[in-house]
């Protein structure tokens, strides 16, 4: 079972994407698949589960990226999460990171296709809910021709119907978590060829996708592919706003795009839920910071947010008075406008 929301995702991302985050997006589109940070099987095990994995029910559709790769731990942990009523259980089988790589599990999983396949075995059988893979193309020397498609075939061979699939390899030797986001060339077209050479399989893509018109260019089926959806990293986290037309341009539907300032109001319910259980304004609002880019104001929207919202006390006054900065910006911009 594939959710249709996996047209457009956003993408799980450290540090980035945690509950606060997830529910201002939610506040752009309601279609749009959101992911959790990936945390690993122990943590969800042993840890602080509301901490770890507490999130709103305006969130849904909302999926959990677990990693780890002990088949028990993951099949112990995927339950949790289900209960917790995540609507997707997703295995990490792309992070770079050095943790990732001392803890056996991430991107050096695509060393070990069959035991990504007890993985995802385990997560299936201990769930309703679908288990799909987040993968990268290959790790350091390895053939991308040959290591996606040994991960995809094993995986697709215990009955994982979906995959994500980052367009680059992951080099595990040389390169940082950041440069591995960037450096790696990219191979959308090795992507495509899964689709086309595996077309019963739900396929997105994911990497260096940096605007909507990129995501249609992808879904679009002129080569005779068509690829099952698009998932976005960075550009939706810094430019928010482009994240208002997707519920119009990607999933077709009769509505009017959502502008920054009704998403503010949308998010304002979940602002004031979170401060009155004692959150940080800044905690919320950091991810708010490039909804206004290219707007007259964005620094001043800016500027009002990471100054402001850090302070005791802090409450949705500051958020008034940082959209308040951008209106006047646009209204004076208007009046030269008018007198030119």
């Amino acid at each position: 079972m594939t959710h249709p929301a996996h047209r457009l995702s956003v993408a799980p991302m450290m540090d980035w994407t945690d509950r606060h985050c997830r529910a201002f997006h939610r506040a752009l589109s309601t279609n749009a698949l959101l992911y959790t940070e990936m945390v690993t099987a122990p943590a969800v095990i042993h840890g602080d589960r509301e901490r770890l994995l507490g999130f709103d029910a305006v969130e849904h559709p909302v999926a959990l990226q677990l990693g780890g790769s002990d088949p028990a731990q993951l099949a112990e942990a995927a339950k949790v999460g289900a209960a917790m009523g995540y609507d997707e259980i997703n295995l990490n089988v792309g992070c770079p990171s050095d943790r990732v790589q001392s803890g056996r599990f991430g991107a050096c999983l695509m060393r070990e296709p069959e035991l990504v396949a007890a993985c995802m075995a385990a997560i299936r059988e201990a769930v309703d809910v679908p288990a799909t893979v987040k993968c990268r193309i290959g790790v350091d020397d390895q053939d991308p021709t040959v290591s996606l498609f040994a991960t995809v075939d094993a995986s697709a061979a215990v009955g994982v119907t979906t995959f994500i699939v980052h367009a680059r390899k992951a080099w595990l030797q040389g390169l940082s978590p950041k440069e591995n986001r960037d450096v790696p060339p990219l191979d959308y077209a090795l992507v495509r060829r899964l689709k086309r050479e595996r077309p019963h399989l739900t396929v997105c893509i994911n990497g260096g996708i940096g605007s909507l018109d990129e995501a249609e260019t992808h879904l679009d089926a002129a080569d005779g592919v068509q690829l099952d959806g698009v998932m976005l990293g960075r550009a939706a986290y810094h430019e928010p706003a482009l994240l208002g037309q997707v519920d119009r341009r990607l999933f077709g539907q009769a509505t009017f795009d959502v502008d920054p300032f009704s998403a503010i109001d949308r998010y304002k319910p979940y602002l004031a839920a979170r401060l009155e259980e004692g959150w940080g304004l800044h905690a919320m609002t950091r991810h708010m910071l490039g909804l206004m880019h290219g707007r007259p104001g964005a620094r001043a929207f800016r500027r009002i947010l990471t100054v402001e919202a850090i302070k005791p006390g802090a409450g949705l006054d500051v958020v008034d008075r940082a959209v308040e900065a951008v209106r006047e910006a646009e209204a004076r911009r208007d009046r030269v406008e008018e007198a030119a």
